[in-house]
Order: C-alpha cells, then structure tokens, then sequence
C-alpha cells in the first residue's frame, strides 16, 4: 500500500535529507514536496531525486491556505519542515518573517491538514533551542518549561503548541519533535560547520566567538531524519519527543573547532577570535532523548566520523557550495563577521 506523504520546505537542509531518505529507502511511498525556495530552499539539494516517478515538487508558500488545501488532499502524513532558521537573521530587522512563516505557516499546514486530510499524521519538525539556555548538567525533557531566547526559537515554540492544540482540540493526529543542532551535507553556509568548513577549505578565517566555549549537540542529519522516520511509523499521537546525540563527554565549540581544522588538514591560525556573544544565543543546549531511545533509535556515527564523513562531502563538491558563498551570501557574511580577515 503506498504511502502519501506531504513534505514542506522539503528543499532546505534537513528535509531535503528527509526527502531523499524516503525516495531511496522507501519504496512504498511517494513524496510531494512543497517549498517556497527562498535563500536556504536549494532544488539541487534533491536533484538525486527529482528523477523518480515517485517524486513531485511544487514551488509555493505553506501560507498559501488555496495550495496547501490541494497538495494535502489524500496524504497520510504531512511533516512541517517549512521555516525560517537562523538565530542571527531573527535578530534583525526581518523577525517578522520568522513569525509569519514559523508560526502562520504551520498554522494553515494543520488548518488544511484538519480539513482535507483528518486522518493524516502530522509531524511538526522543532528545535530544542525552545529550552533556552541550560545550565550544566541539566538535560530537559519534554515536560520541560519552554525559555526561548531569540525570535526564531519562540516562533519555533509558538508553532509547537499551536500543533499540540490542534491535536487537543480537533484530534488531529500530531507529533512534536524538537531536535539539537544538525549537521551534514548540503547545509547552509551560514551555520556554524559548513561555515568553518568551507571557509578553511577556502584558507579563509573561521569566526570563533568567546573563545569556543558555547555548547551544542551535534546530530547528524541522516540520524535525525531517520528518528523522524520512526516517529511517523510508532510515536504516540499528541505527544513531544527529543531527538539529540547526547554526545558525552560535551564537546565546546572551541573542540568542535579543532576536529573541523584536523578533518580538513588546516592550521589553528585560520581561527579568527572574535569577543563577546551575539544576540540571542545561548550557552548551552542540551536535551534528554530518553524517550525516543525507547522506540530503538540511536545514532549510527559519532560526531569526529561525522564531521570526518561531512568534510570530505564538502571537498568534493565545491560545485555546491562555492556558488552559494557569493551574492545574498556574502553581503549577510561581511555585515555579520567583516569583511576583512
């Protein structure tokens, strides 16, 4: 029986990931793939793909209530990975962006959902950056009380409660997951790993801010699309699951540095230190994925073969990102960290 599964903002980083995950491995279902294709939503991200007849694609917005009522018709699942993402640009003067697609958008995905499609599984795919700042050794589960710190992580937490109220007040079938920081192929090089592995690549300057100290769980995008996977096969309807590598000991992102330079062969003078944190960013986030581990997921690399794996990605295929690392890009680059080096 073939599965029909709805897949937003599958052009972007982790849902393109997602989308070549069920076109590969699944041969049961078949993708649409809903995608505004702004900055971040690249089509040469599933261009391994694009081929199969099992595959479709539709330039469009999740605000778009007329659209979105007819690409959800029929589905049995729908995963909302349509949002804006990056933590510095939600601090400028384009949070309102963040608002209107993180939190408007996934209210007329589910709106639809409801009306088109009520028997479908809806996954809404969220951050555990709507924890906020934890302070060490905590590991919050999913009854946590939310913190968020900038306007991307409230939008990120506005839209989980206004997923699990539809799931309260309609019986939507809807799951919540809240993941920790992926990275991988084909991601953005505005994020912290292809960031600095690009730019060492390039012999260009890695921006570490207040000494490295800030840290992260770095999840594997591979990893975390299949726990999505397994979320949409056994996870409890209405209910919230972490996802995170738990990596142990915590690796600061002054050492997450050091593995990027060794991985790619470059010296510890390419590290430019800059002083002080930017605006909404956190110390430390950190997350107790006990209850997904219980449905038998696990991480399949641990982070020095995973950055080991994604550096000689983003060596091969400079085809990639080199093109992206101009225009939009650079200008969003030299107003953030300076042009000089």
């Amino acid at each position: 029986m073939t599965t029909r599964v709805l897949v937003t903002g599958g052009c972007g980083f982790i849902g393109s990931c997602f989308v070549r995950l069920l076109i590969d491995e699944e041969s049961d279902v078949e993708v649409m793939n809903l995608d505004a294709l702004t900055y971040a939503g690249n089509p040469r991200n599933v261009e391994a793909v694009a081929g199969s007849p099992r595959y479709r694609f539709e330039h469009g917005d999740i605000r778009d209530e007329a659209l979105v009522a007819r690409l959800v018709e029929g589905a049995d699942w729908v995963v909302n990975f349509a949002a804006e993402s990056h933590v510095d640009r939600s601090t400028s003067e384009r949070a309102g962006e963040f608002i209107e697609t993180n939190v408007l958008g996934a209210y007329v995905v589910l709106e639809m959902t409801r009306r088109h499609a009520p028997g479908a599984r809806f996954l809404q795919v969220g951050t555990d950056e709507v924890y906020g700042d934890v302070a060490w050794p905590g590991f919050p589960d999913e009854q946590a009380p939310l913190h968020p710190s900038s306007p991307y992580s409230a939008a990120k937490a506005g839209a989980d409660h206004v997923a699990l109220a539809f799931a309260r007040t309609h019986g939507l079938d809807v799951i919540v997951s809240r993941c920790t920081n992926n990275y991988g192929a084909y991601q953005y090089p505005e994020k912290m790993i292809p960031l600095f592995v690009t730019n060492a690549l390039a012999d260009e300057p890695l921006p570490l801010y207040d000494g490295g100290t800030q840290v992260r769980d770095w999840l594997r995008v591979e990893d975390h699309c299949r726990a999505l996977l397994l979320l949409l096969r056994r996870g409890a309807s209405g209910e919230v699951y972490n996802i995170g590598a738990n990596q142990d000991p915590e690796v600061p992102n002054k050492d997450l540095t050091a593995m990027i330079l060794e991985a790619c062969g470059k010296p510890a003078s390419l590290i430019r230190p800059v002083e002080g944190l930017r605006p909404g960013h956190d110390q430390r986030y950190a997350v107790d994925t006990a209850k997904i581990r219980a449905l038998g997921w696990s991480p399949r690399l641990d982070l020095s073969d995973g950055i080991a794996e994604t550096v000689a990605w983003y060596r091969e295929r400079r085809d990639w990102w080199e093109p992206i690392k101009s225009g939009e890009y650079r200008k969003f680059y030299e107003e953030l960290y300076g042009s000089g080096s």
